[in-house]
């Protein structure tokens, strides 16, 4: 793939404090391990992920054959030694670090090194190889130490790929944006079939129908992996990544599925499919051995600092909380969204969450969150209609944990947030049903990747929403991501969007911009 320059310069002054393993590429003359299988089995890309101030993890997964219905990706039932690189330039001419990692089938011949002793806040290139093939070359880049203070961080966000409603277009943008960062806040894949769909084309039988089980998992990972936007992305920048409900099933609830007339309706059934989705995900995506399922469980919450200028808590709002209130939908008469007991972090994470509030001497505090946490009333007017699988089911932790926030002290509290399918700049406040409530915080929502088509800039939804909810600033229905720019003065959203996506090629504009000042939690046009 080709990269723009501006984000292949590396760092200056970098060299003294590097361990040069190497000044040049891989020597032709070294034997390395047997080719894994006739092809090249680099079809799914590379990427990094989770980065701190002296490591990231590198990913990749084997497959000369990526849509295999066994789910193999055509790889044999036996270990594949990789061998990798990490330099200072795109070149490899200062190579820090050469190793080798064991792919195995128990994983899909996925790898996840963790390369650690790197210098803060700096870019590095890398690259796999086995047998006779090397991979595209990927650009990471760490964080600064804990104690630094740095000038600014520049991310984007970004949720819901569905591959049926339309191109990755998008992620060819971000690929060429210039990221220090991405975050990915869930249903990076949806778990129902494709049949027919909006890009025009009828898709093989392998596709069609619901994924329940690994194989099946694997195959719809290789989907959306193989998409040419998509691996540009992952190569270009490090990300963190969490899960929503499609990673799994529509709007499940922790041992909980969907209420359908499915196998899995059985909690028992439905851990072994969440487990199954588990594994998959941990095989797709660059993330560290912390993040390894057991079974039906995985840590996907954690907080990963970015100096003292923010600190990244990315949250699981799906895997400990308890069923959405009122059989989910949307209700205006639902008074058990109010029931203290509801919770969508279960009690040990919330604990984990309310006392980094207490910790942390980040200037600002960004949640990583699914779905909506402030309200979205659908009605103007004294009624209060809205859907429960979001935080308005769980309106008591809600506020617990917003209140939490306040009494803390929390300079700057920004939650990032997916899902919706929508673009939202809102404020946060420590009780909807309070109108003297003070705004505690600020929420942006990002719209899909693809997800609902082409979308629309306005829609009598987004009318509605504006109308009833006077702490909405901002709705736009178009599909896109979200850029941020963070500095010790401002948080700034600029929201990417593009005008089509059910056609390829589609440009990319900026359709409105939103910051936040330091320590004035209300949200305004820029």
């Amino acid at each position: 793939m080709t990269f723009s320059r501006r984000r292949f310069l590396a760092a200056g002054g970098a060299g003294s404090a590097a361990v040069l393993l190497g000044t040049s590429a891989w020597d032709a003359s070294t034997t390395y391990a047997a080719p894994a299988a006739a092809g090249n089995p680099f079809t799914l890309g590379v990427a990094s992920g989770d980065p701190q101030y002296d490591s990231v993890v590198l990913w990749t997964r084997l497959a000369t054959d990526p849509f295999a219905v066994d789910g193999k990706g055509g790889m044999p039932d036996r270990n594949v030694r990789v061998e990798y690189e990490v330099a200072l330039d795109e070149r490899f001419r200062y190579v820090v670090r050469r190793a080798g990692v064991v792919a195995t089938p128990e994983l899909g011949h996925s790898v996840h090194p963790e390369i650690r002793g790197l210098l803060p806040d700096h870019v590095y290139y890398y690259r796999f190889r086995t047998g006779g093939h090397v991979s595209t070359t990927g650009r990471t880049r760490t964080t600064p130490h804990p104690f630094a203070s740095p000038r600014q961080l520049r991310f984007a966000f970004a949720s819901c790929n569905a591959w049926q409603d339309g191109f990755f277009t998008a992620y060819d943008h971000m690929a060429d944006e210039d990221l220090d960062l991405v975050v990915h806040l869930g249903d990076y894949l949806y778990e129902s079939g494709v049949k027919t769909n909006r890009r025009g084309v009828v898709t093989d039988p392998r596709f069609h129908g619901e994924t329940f089980d690994l194989a099946r998992y694997r195959l719809q990972y290789s989907l959306y992996k193989a998409e040419a936007p998509l691996q540009a992305a992952h190569a270009a920048h490090p990300w963190i990544h969490t899960i929503d409900d499609h990673e799994v099933e529509n709007n499940w609830a922790g041992d909980l599925s969907q209420q359908d007339t499915e196998p899995d309706q059985d909690p028992v059934v439905f851990r072994a499919r969440r487990a199954a989705a588990f594994q998959a995900m941990y095989e797709n995506m660059p993330l560290r051995h912390d993040q390894m399922p057991s079974g039906p469980a995985v840590r996907l919450h954690r907080r990963l600092p970015y100096g003292r200028l923010a600190d990244i808590t990315m949250l699981d709002t799906r895997q400990y909380r308890s069923d959405q209130p009122c059989g989910d939908g949307d209700s205006s008469t639902c008074t058990d969204r109010f029931n203290p007991d509801n919770t969508m972090l279960g009690g040990k994470q919330r604990a984990w969450l309310l006392d980094g509030f207490k910790r942390s001497n980040a200037r600002w505090q960004i949640l990583g969150n699914q779905a909506p946490m402030g309200q979205t009333d659908w009605t103007p007017g004294p009624e209060t209609r809205v859907w429960l699988d979001p935080w308005d089911g769980y309106v008591a932790e809600r506020n617990k944990v917003l209140g939490a926030a306040q009494d803390s002290g929390v300079r700057n509290l920004v939650v990032i947030t997916g899902d919706r399918h929508q673009n939202y700049a809102l404020e946060l406040k420590r009780d909807y049903d309070s109108p003297e409530s003070a705004a505690v915080g600020t929420e942006f929502v990002g719209t899909s990747i693809t997800s609902g088509g082409d979308g629309a800039d306005m829609t009598p939804q987004g009318q509605q929403f504006l109308a009833a909810n006077e702490h909405l600033k901002f709705f736009n229905s178009q599909r896109g991501y979200v850029r941020v720019t963070v500095d010790q003065k401002q948080w700034r959203s600029d929201f990417r969007v593009l005008p089509y996506v059910q056609t390829p090629g589609a440009t990319i504009s900026t359709r409105a911009t939103y910051v936040v000042e330091d320590r004035n939690p209300h949200v305004h046009s820029a």
